[in-house]
């Protein structure tokens, strides 16, 4: 289990609440019965059954619009500095849509790779080599079914404050790692409990990354939090969904909880790689 700590120093907008999991809070949803126990049932359901039905979902995910070219990442009110990459919480668009995010690559249930799969849901995964460990082969699979695969340092350091030298250690290191096992080099990073500095702006800079991606809402064990603004999705907000593979329910049943979530609202889930 991690916990988020609050965002770096400057940076306009302060994340106001660190989600700590520590253990597995009764939803009040009320589709939420439904949607475990078709999650349970998923390997014996009818393979001809609809993938949203057995997922729990009331209703086919919406598909996201594709841009028509990538926003400019960033918000004016979190300026990075001059050659920085920008620190985003949010994307500014009027597409009705959210990006989902997972961390570290602690929970590998292959039963979340037939997830992304069947409801072709476009997932960004930031990943951090000490966690992974022999897992990578997980998030090849993953990534097969057109999840992205992004930065999150090898060791899960919090960064803030250390020399430049150990946070490009860090940040260039799983670069490396990323590009030896998938061949690619991520665009995207995200700091191990979103704090960070200006000198790791730079070592991220200096290592490939061209936005640092935060989150505005993120999926506990029960609900949703958000770090500011109004406690409700919006167009463009990036979500981050926390994994407990120890005590709270598993990263599909989240991840099928918040997708109604973000039905209700009529958003839908669009790929966080199209638009920065």
């Amino acid at each position: 289990m991690r916990r988020r700590g609050a965002t770096g120093a400057g940076t306009a907008v302060t994340l106001a609440m660190t989600v700590t999991l520590t253990g597995c809070a009764r939803s009040a949803d009320p589709i939420e019965p439904l949607g475990r126990k078709a999650d349970e049932q998923v390997r014996s359901a009818d393979p001809a059954a609809r993938p949203y039905r057995r997922w729990g979902l009331p209703t086919p995910l919406a598909t996201a619009p594709t841009p028509a070219h990538a926003p400019r990442a960033g918000s004016p009110a979190r300026p990075a500095g001059p050659a920085l990459p920008p620190v985003v919480d949010r994307i500014p668009t009027r597409d009705k849509v959210v990006f989902l995010t997972y961390d570290d690559g602690a929970e590998r249930d292959p039963r979340f790779v037939d997830m992304v799969r069947e409801l072709r849901l476009p997932v960004s995964m930031f990943l951090t080599d000490s966690v992974v460990g022999p897992g990578y082969a997980h998030f090849a699979r993953l990534r097969s079914v057109g999840a992205g695969l992004q930065n999150h340092t090898l060791d899960h350091a919090a960064l803030r404050g250390l020399p430049y030298a150990g946070q490009r250690a860090e940040i260039c290191g799983q670069q490396n790692k990323l590009k030896s096992r998938f061949g690619l080099r991520p665009r995207l990073f995200r700091p191990p409990y979103g704090t960070y500095d200006t000198t790791t702006l730079r070592a991220a800079a200096d290592c490939g990354i061209t936005a640092v991606v935060l989150w505005r809402a993120s999926m506990g064990p029960a609900d949703l939090t958000y770090t500011h603004g109004s406690h409700r999705l919006r167009p463009g907000d990036i979500v981050a969904v926390d994994p407990d593979e120890t005590s709270g329910p598993p990263l599909r049943e989240r991840t099928a909880r918040l997708l109604r979530q973000i039905q209700r609202q009529g958003l839908t889930v669009g790929r966080l790689e199209n638009y920065l």
